[in-house]
C-alpha cells in the first residue's frame, strides 16, 4: 500500500473540497478507507465534466486509500433529478451494458487496479438491484426514510417548488425515489464491501447523506460524506462544453487534437483553477509554473503544461505529439506557407482532425461554388447560411488563411491546396479541413 497522505489537505490546496461531514478527516487519517463515487452510464464515454470525480478518486488512491467507482447500471434506468429541470430518458439494458463496458475501460486508464490492498475496484449497482423486488425494497429501505426527510433535500425541493410556480406536471415518483436507490447503494457497499465514505459533486450531498442516514437508522452504523465544488468557467458558461458540444474522453467522439485544444485555449483565470484539479503536479511544481507564467506573460505556460499532461493521460504520448504538431501547422503557418504545405502534412492534419473534417466531391466545386453553399450546405462547417453570413460580415472567416470579405465570394478547384484540400477558419481558434476527392 502507498504511504497515506492527508487527503483533506490535498483537496483543500487543490480547491477541490466543498464540504465534508464532521469526523471525515479524522477517519481518513486513522485508517485506510474505501470510498466510492458513482458515475452515470447514459453515454458510452465519460466527458471531461466527469474528470473532477475521476481525479478525486485518483488523489484518494494516491493518498493511500482504496477507490471504488460505481457504475450505475440500475440507477441509469431511473435518472437522477439533481440539477436537472426535466426528467431524462431511461435506457434499455443493452445500451446500458455497452455504455458500462466503454466507461470501465476509460476508468482503467486513471486508476491503479493492481497495487495491493488499496487497488481500485469497479462495481455495478445492477448486480445487487436485479434480485430485489419492489416489495422487498419498500420493506428493507423505504420504511426507514420519511417523506418529509426526502422532500427537504435541495434537489427535490427546488424541483417541486419550480413545478408549482412554473406550471410543470410535477416530479415523477421515479425521480423522487432516486435518493432512496442511491442511499441503498451506499448501505449495500457499507454492509458488503466495507465502504465508509461516498464522494461526489456538491449537488450530490443530499443523495449521499440519505445513504449515511439509512446506514444509521437501519443498522445503527456510521458512514461519511465528502463533496467537491462544481466547476464553473470564469465567463459563466458550463465547464466541459464548447460551441460544438461536450468534450469527451473517447477519441471517436472528440479527437485528441480537439481535446488538446480545449485545455490549450483555457482562459488565464480558468487555467489556474484547472491545473490544480486536473494535474498530478505537486503544489511546488504548480507554483513554479505560475512564477514562470508571470515572468513570461502571453506564453501560456500553464495552458501548455496542463494540455500536455492531460492529453497524454487520457490518450497517449503519440496523440499529444500529433495534436501539438497539427496545432503548430495550423496556427503558426502564414498564408504563403499554408499554400506550400506538402501533401503529407495536409494528410497528417486531415487524419488528426477526425471531428473537424469534411469530404466533398471535386465536381461540386469544379465550376465554382458560393462560399455560403460551401461552408453551410456542402460541409456543415456552419449550422446555417445565416450563421456563415454573420461571421463573414464580422471578418471572422478565412479559407486557406485568406479572409473572406464577402458572402458572394466563389470558391473553385484552382484554390485548393495540393489540388485536394482546403482549410477553413471560423473565428480565431476553430479550424476545419476539407478533402476534395
Amino acid at each position: 500500500m502507498s504511504q497515506r497522505k492527508n487527503f483533506i489537505e490535498e483537496l483543500k490546496w487543490r480547491g477541490m473540497l466543498h464540504e465534508a461531514m464532521p469526523g471525515t478527516e479524522d477517519l481518513l487519517n486513522s485508517e485506510m478507507v474505501t470510498g466510492y463515487i458513482g458515475f452515470d452510464p447514459t453515454a458510452d464515454s465519460l466527458g471531461i465534466g466527469n474528470m473532477v470525480q475521476i481525479m478525486t478518486l485518483l488523489h484518494f488512491q494516491n493518498c493511500g486509500h482504496k477507490p471504488m467507482a460505481l457504475i450505475g447500471g440500475a440507477t441509469g434506468m431511473v435518472g437522477d433529478p439533481s440539477g436537472k429541470s426535466e426528467e431524462r430518458n431511461l435506457l434499455d439494458e443493452e445500451t446500458l451494458q455497452h455504455n458500462l463496458s466503454c466507461q470501465k475501460k476509460q476508468l482503467e486508464k486513471f486508476l491503479n487496479f493492481n497495487c495491493g490492498e488499496n487497488s481500485a475496484e469497479i462495481v455495478n449497482n445492477y448486480d445487487w438491484f436485479k434480485t430485489i423486488s419492489f416489495l422487498d425494497f419498500l420493506r428493507e429501505v423505504g420504511k426507514y426514510i420519511t417523506v418529509n426527510y426526502m422532500k427537504a433535500k435541495d434537489s427535490v425541493k427546488s424541483r417541486i417548488e419550480g413545478d408549482e410556480h412554473g406550471g410543470k406536471e410535477g416530479m415523477s415518483f421515479t425521480e423522487f425515489s432516486y435518493q432512496l436507490v442511491q442511499g441503498y447503494d451506499f448501505y449495500w457497499l457499507w454492509k458488503n464491501k466495507g465502504v465508509k465514505l461516498q464522494m461526489g459533486g456538491s449537488d450530490q450531498f443530499g443523495n449521499i447523506t440519505t445513504g449515511t442516514e439509512l446506514i444509521r437508522r437501519k443498522d445503527d452504523g456510521k458512514a461519511w460524506a465528502l463533496v467537491t465544488p462544481l466547476i464553473k468557467k470564469a465567463d459563466g458558461t458550463k465547464f466541459g462544453k464548447t460551441e460544438s458540444g461536450n468534450i469527451w474522453l473517447d477519441a471517436k467522439r472528440t479527437s485528441p487534437y480537439s481535446f488538446y485544444q480545449f485545455w490549450l485555449n483555457a482562459s488565464d483565470s480558468d487555467v489556474k483553477t484547472y491545473i490544480r484539479i486536473f494535474s498530478l503536479k505537486t503544489k511546488e511544481e504548480i507554483e513554479a509554473l505560475e512564477t514562470e507564467e508571470t515572468a513570461n506573460p502571453g506564453q501560456r505556460v500553464l495552458q501548455k503544461a496542463l494540455a500536455e499532461e492531460v492529453t497524454v493521460r487520457v490518450h497517449s504520448q503519440a496523440d499529444f505529439e500529433t495534436a501539438r504538431t497539427i496545432t503548430e501547422l495550423l496556427f503558426k503557418s502564414k498564408k504563403e506557407e499554408i499554400k506550400e504545405l506538402p501533401a503529407k502534412d495536409l494528410e497528417f492534419i486531415y487524419s488528426g482532425l477526425t471531428d473537424l473534417r469534411f469530404e466533398i466531391n471535386k465536381s461540386e466545386i469544379a465550376s465554382g461554388v458560393g462560399v455560403l453553399d460551401l461552408l453551410a450546405v456542402k460541409t456543415k462547417i456552419f449550422k446555417s447560411n445565416g450563421e456563415a453570413r454573420k461571421m463573414i460580415q464580422a471578418g471572422a472567416v478565412s479559407i486557406n488563411k485568406e479572409k473572406v470579405t464577402s458572402d458572394k465570394f466563389s470558391f473553385g478547384s484552382e484554390q485548393l491546396l495540393n489540388d485536394s484540400f482546403f482549410i477553413a477558419q471560423k473565428g480565431k481558434k476553430d479550424y476545419f479541413i476539407v478533402k476534395v476527392v
